[in-house]
């Protein structure tokens, strides 16, 4: 089986780039499943930290450029119709949020006849009140392959999650600060660990946004102004890994670029 998956998703124009990218990508690739986090992929606010999201007309594009699920992180429930996008039932949010929070964090799915489970976790470095993800994870008992987008500010969380599920895991993809980690690591049991995948996204800033807003906190100057959240100037670039899996484990690993 042969996985492709998307770091971050920034911006819509880096929704024109997967239009346009992914079809022949996943053709070239022989890509049975596409997982990409895109909960950055609309601007819904002046702020860096809540003025992301998801739209219903972005998502609907990805699904049709040829992603099959859709993970996000911390900008989850931005924007103003972030409970509609959760609906979708290949849209996933962090699983270890507390009970009632709009949206789903794990889906079931049939991959060339096989059982595989995508499920998207967070440290509490990105999300505030996620739940331990140790316990979440165990608790969701995911059926089959099982692909987990972690949604983490901290290096040592993710990796350290990845050594606990090393062999019951496919894969543990990192993601949120949107800064591509070198190592590609194949554990002793099979798991796979990217400490972070990177963004899909302008480049020329931070994290694909313009440096401003940062720059600003940095000074003490107050950071938001009404169009403040600016995206980076520079062409759009792709962060993204592909995975061969075999059995539950993955024998192949390599960045897509």
């Amino acid at each position: 089986m042969n996985v492709i998956f998307i770091g971050d998703i920034v911006g819509p124009g880096a929704v024109d780039y997967l239009a346009r990218r992914l079809p022949p990508l996943r053709e070239e690739h022989g890509a049975d499943l596409v997982v990409a986090n895109a909960e950055n992929c609309l601007v819904s606010g002046s702020e860096v930290w809540s003025g992301f999201g998801m739209s219903v007309e972005l998502v609907e594009r990805l699904f049709a450029a040829g992603v099959d699920v859709i993970t996000g992180g911390n900008h989850s429930w931005d924007g103003p119709h972030s409970e509609t996008v959760l609906e979708h039932p290949r849209v996933l949010r962090p699983h270890n949020v507390p009970a009632g929070t709009p949206g789903k964090g794990i889906l079931s799915l049939e991959v060339t006849g096989e059982p595989v489970s995508v499920i998207n976790l967070a440290g509490a470095s990105a999300v505030p009140e996620a739940l331990p993800a140790y316990k979440s994870w165990l608790a969701a008992r995911p059926r089959g392959t099982a692909i987990v987008d972690f949604h983490s500010e901290s290096p040592l969380e993710k990796q350290a999650f990845a050594f606990a599920v090393d062999g019951e895991a496919a894969a543990v993809l990192g993601t949120h600060t949107h800064e591509p980690t070198l190592p590609l690591h194949l554990l002793p049991r099979g798991t796979a660990l990217v400490t972070d995948v990177g963004m899909t996204g302008p480049s020329g800033g931070l994290a694909g946004i313009d440096p401003g807003q940062f720059v600003a906190r940095l000074k003490g100057e107050d950071p938001a102004t009404p169009d403040s959240l600016r995206l980076a100037p520079g062409p759009i670039t792709l962060g993204a890994v592909l995975l061969s899996i075999e059995d539950g484990r993955t024998s192949g690993l390599e960045r897509l670029s």
